[in-house]
């Protein structure tokens, strides 16, 4: 069994009818899922400020917010107010989820990342001076301000970051309030997250919040998921990942080309099988509950995340992640 005091989380992607989103969010917090995430996809699934929106309306215990949302697609004042109006709206249990944006959302826009880390630095402090109802005079990398006053917003709504690369790690270790480890090579978690803790201690705060995330793969038909799951990732991984796994660029550039003619299904079938063994937790229900133990004991981590790529596999992913989780299985529906 997972030690009881990793909290539970999911992401849900909203590639699917809102209110089928919403149902799924629901479903999660009735299951004891502490945290629901919704990525900003931007064409790519439905709105997730929108679709926040009616989660946090359906909830009322579940921490929410975005499970990663972009610098680049949004004014970062419009971020802020976004974040600031939805932890009114759910009564406190907003969070604001950060990334340097992937290609799979940046690209169908023709939005190239330019300087993602200023950016990120420059979002996190922009919008916690406007929480904190202070006049804001800042000419950023994505956009200025011009004594810019917002008049709402709570001071401390967390702060998370994702991503994968050394430079972001050191922001989140010296600002964020959590990090999430998503799809990170296994031999690599201990590395990664230690970045973040010497960075917490190097600036005298405590270690920001420790999230993993990655799929369950038991079925076959879970293997050829995590395999679509990992094809936008794998091409946007550090260099030094790529040549872990050896990932050339005859085969990064497959996957590309298929990305962007038919989505992350065409993309799978070059995704290897022992790159799907590095990157998520395979095997038995038992062998799964026994790795995933292992690591959040050996990595110290707070919270256990499960992506739902699926809406209509989303309850049995759920109910499934929460009994390797736990080893109980869960309530059925009164």
């Amino acid at each position: 069994m997972v030690n009881p005091m990793v909290q539970l989380a999911c992401m849900v992607m909203p590639q699917g009818p809102a209110g089928q989103v919403v149902d799924v969010a629901v479903e999660a917090e009735r299951l004891g899922f502490g945290r629901i995430w919704i990525p900003d996809e931007g064409i790519a699934a439905r709105e997730c400020w929108v679709t926040l929106g009616a989660v946090a309306v359906a909830t009322s215990v579940a921490q929410i917010g975005t499970g990663i949302t972009n610098v680049y697609t949004r004014h970062p004042a419009v971020t802020a107010a976004a974040v600031a109006t939805l932890d009114e709206l759910s009564n406190g249990r907003a969070a604001l989820g950060l990334g340097a944006g992937g290609g799979l959302t940046l690209g169908p826009l023709a939005v190239k990342r330019h300087r993602p880390l200023a950016g990120l630095r420059d979002l996190i402090s922009t919008s916690r001076a406007l929480w904190s109802g202070e006049t804001v005079d800042h000419q950023g990398h994505t956009g200025g301000f011009s004594e810019a006053q917002m008049g709402y917003g709570r001071p401390d709504i967390p702060i998370w970051l994702a991503g994968r690369g050394p430079k972001l790690m050191n922001l989140a270790g010296e600002l964020a309030d959590g990090f999430i480890a998503s799809f990170i090579h296994k031999d690599l978690i201990g590395t990664h997250l230690n970045i973040i803790r010497t960075e917490a201690a190097n600036h005298g705060r405590p270690c920001p919040r420790l999230a993993y995330t990655t799929m369950l793969a038991i079925t076959d038909e879970d293997r050829n998921r995590a395999k679509a799951a990992l094809s936008f990732r794998l091409v946007d991984s550090p260099s030094d990942v790529k040549s872990l796994i050896g990932l050339d660029a005859r085969t990064e550039a497959k996957i590309r080309q298929n990305l962007a003619t038919g989505g992350p299904q065409h993309a799978a079938r070059f995704v290897r099988d022992e790159w799907v063994d590095a990157f998520v937790i395979s095997g038995s229900a038992d062998q799964c509950r026994h790795e995933l133990a292992a690591l959040v004991q050996r990595h110290q981590i707070d919270e256990f995340q499960v992506p739902l790529n699926d809406l209509g596999a989303a309850g049995d992913d759920l109910a499934r992640a929460a009994l390797i989780a736990t080893g109980q299985a869960p309530q059925t529906r009164p």
